[in-house]
């Protein structure tokens, strides 16, 4: 990730993590101190703060007489969606069947099909062929509602069902989805943080340190994996161990990393 959207993504972390508990704000200060704790300087977060404005992420707001910044509407929607794939993962088995997009958009409207294979790549989607999209039904309502959001609905058709025939559906989900990928970001993932895990901070500056980029990188993940049943994936798939570091990290972390964030919020 390059240095200036890991910035950008520090933030968003701290404002989804901290912002929605104050009113959905934070002051301008309390943000570039948050982020000088998890060595980002002044000038950078700052920089990082203004795209985020431009992109219509954050919106200028004052509260108390202080200058600083909210989430907007959607964003606060896409942070709630989020949520509940980060620390509420859904497994799917082999019974639940499948949700499949299907889109033909317009060479006049080559940047809506960019955005609609961008969304449904971040919504864990798997590849059929060109315009036919794969995924667990348990996502069929997140599927609908951040296709409606993004405004692509008009472009596309959702179905639900079963797959019936003529191959082995293990093969088929290695096909439709780059699992490689995947694994290796979960070892990479397991690498880093399993160190933390066994050995855990005892501060809240230590904890909260750790906990932002720790949060920042798990959170594409669960986007990445939808979920898949555990027969149609591979023995050695690392998935469940890394989500199972994510808890233990999240329990051993969160609580020592939001007091310290709320008082430096509050200083």
């Amino acid at each position: 990730m390059a240095v200036d959207a890991r910035v950008s993504q520090l933030i968003l972390t701290i404002f989804a993590l901290y912002a929605r508990t104050e009113h959905n704000w934070l002051s301008v200060a309390s943000v570039v101190r948050l982020m000088s704790d998890v060595g980002v300087d002044a000038q950078p977060t700052r920089n990082a703060v203004s795209r985020l404005k431009r992109r219509g992420v954050l919106a200028g707001s004052r509260y108390d007489g202080a200058a600083g910044y909210a989430l907007d509407g959607p964003t606060l929607e896409m942070l709630a969606e989020g949520d509940r794939r980060i620390f509420r993962r859904a497994r799917a088995s082999p019974g639940d069947g499948w949700v499949m997009v299907l889109f033909s958009v317009p060479e006049s409207e080559r940047d809506q099909r960019h955005a609609l294979r961008t969304t449904l790549t971040r919504l864990g989607f798997g590849t059929v062929a060109s315009g036919v999209w794969v995924a667990p039904q348990h996502l069929a309502d997140e599927t609908r509602h951040t296709l409606e959001r993004r405004g692509l609905s008009g472009y596309v058709d959702i179905f639900t069902g079963d797959y019936v025939a003529f191959g082995d559906p293990r093969i088929k989900v290695a096909q439709w989805w780059d699992l490689s990928d995947l694994t290796t970001m979960y070892a990479d993932f397991l690498r880093r943080y399993t160190p933390v895990r066994d050995s855990p901070p005892t501060t809240g500056p230590d904890a909260f340190r750790l906990y932002i980029p720790m949060l920042t990188e798990w959170r594409r993940l669960p986007f990445r994996d939808p979920g898949l049943p555990l027969s149609l994936l591979p023995s050695d798939w690392n998935g469940e161990t890394a989500g199972a570091l994510f808890d233990d990290l999240n329990a051993a972390l969160s609580d020592l990393a939001g007091k310290h964030a709320h008082e430096a919020i509050h200083t």
